[in-house]
């Protein structure tokens, strides 16, 4: 692989084998033989806006990739509140104006999209790290014939970013940031444990994460309790901060900026998309270390795709992970030297050919 590639194969690929603020555009597409979509695009964003460095942004990016392809009208909308009756108001929004392909991203839009794939049967429906249900405890997911749900291998990216850390700061510390408590960030935390403990046995590294430094602060948007928790670990010796949370992750890379122009070597994961921007201080360096990523983007881009190529997987669960490249590291990591990437890159095709097996689950793994 060439130096910082995870390559990114199309997962439309895999998909195959496996089976109020608007924003609209038009035209913009490709010429000559590529076919032009005759549906609507439609997203609701969650908390949020399409540009918070995150799912809404990368779902975004992926429609805005699919217009320049495809030519389809699209849109977003962004709801006034986090709600179910908020979420699902403006999902009847998009329908009505014909907006009948629907993106979501989110868990947040679980029982609004259980409730819509019924009331608007000929919408299609994409929901991203989340399925539909009723809402009830323990509830059973309903996946109908216009609904795909996609969830993402959180827990292998985040191992390849330990990996990655442990190699660069050889021996210290490491600690863990979590936004709310729910699986995929859960996943993201087990993974980097995961990744730090294969390092320290198998390639020569001593990163120690002690439980102290493991943390769920509880919201995803919560930047000054971000700063806080980063200023903690770091005044407890720790030497990289994996972030797995939304804004509180924000808060936690502005305190990571602090510290390196205070002379501290100190760094930051980031989390979802590449947050190499987000962490610049000075001229183009960086505090962010590498990211773990779900090509979210990538997803959304491929489930339009798939509809106007007649191949919509409705009815399907799908669960992108390193097999189908649908996680992994950016595609540079200008603070990884070469030696790190290769040995990154060898673990990941290790993963791929299931070489190495990285368990979705918590583990007996911090001190």
């Amino acid at each position: 692989m060439k130096k910082g590639v995870i390559t990114l194969v199309s997962l439309a690929l895999s998909i195959t084998m496996l089976a109020g603020c608007g924003s609209k555009s038009t035209s913009n597409g490709a010429g000559g033989d590529t076919p032009k979509a005759n549906f609507k695009v439609g997203m609701v964003t969650d908390s949020g806006t399409i540009d918070d460095k995150s799912f809404n942004q990368g779902t975004y990016e992926g429609i805005v990739k699919a217009n320049k392809d495809f030519k389809m009208d699209y849109k977003y909308l962004k709801p006034a509140g986090t709600t179910e009756a908020d979420y699902t108001k403006e999902v009847g929004n998009l329908y009505d104006a014909g907006y009948k392909f629907i993106v979501t991203p989110g868990f947040k839009f679980e029982t609004s999209i259980f409730k819509a794939q019924d009331k608007y049967k000929d919408a299609k429906f994409v929901i991203i790290d989340g399925t539909p249900n009723d809402g009830s405890p323990n509830a059973e997911p309903v996946v109908k014939e216009n609904t795909v749900s996609i969830f993402f291998a959180e827990h292998e990216a985040g191992f390849l970013a330990g990996v990655a850390a442990a190699l660069h700061v050889k021996d210290g510390q490491a600690g863990f940031i979590g936004g709310m408590e729910i699986p995929p960030v859960q996943k993201f935390n087990w993974g980097f444990q995961q990744g730090v403990k294969y390092a320290n046995e198998n390639l020569g590294t001593n990163l120690v994460i002690n439980k102290d430094n493991v943390v769920y602060q509880g919201s995803f948007d919560n930047a000054a309790a971000g700063s806080q928790l980063a200023a903690q670990m770091y005044d407890r010796g720790v030497n990289v901060i994996f972030a797995a949370a939304g804004g509180v992750g924000v808060g936690a890379i502005n305190e990571t900026k602090t510290r390196v122009q205070n002379g501290s070597d100190v760094w930051i994961v980031g989390v979802d998309s590449d947050q190499y921007q987000d962490g610049v201080y000075d001229g183009d360096k960086s505090v962010i270390l590498t990211s773990a990523v779900k090509k979210v983007d990538q997803a959304a881009y491929d489930m339009i795709k798939a509809e106007i190529e007649g191949k919509f997987p409705g009815g399907q669960t799908l669960t992108l992970d390193a097999k189908s490249d649908g996680v992994g590291l950016p595609e540079k990591n200008p603070n990884l030297s070469d030696d790190i990437i290769k040995k990154v890159d060898e673990v990941f095709g290790k993963i791929k050919s299931g070489e190495i097996t990285v368990a979705g689950e918590q583990g007996d793994l911090i001190k």
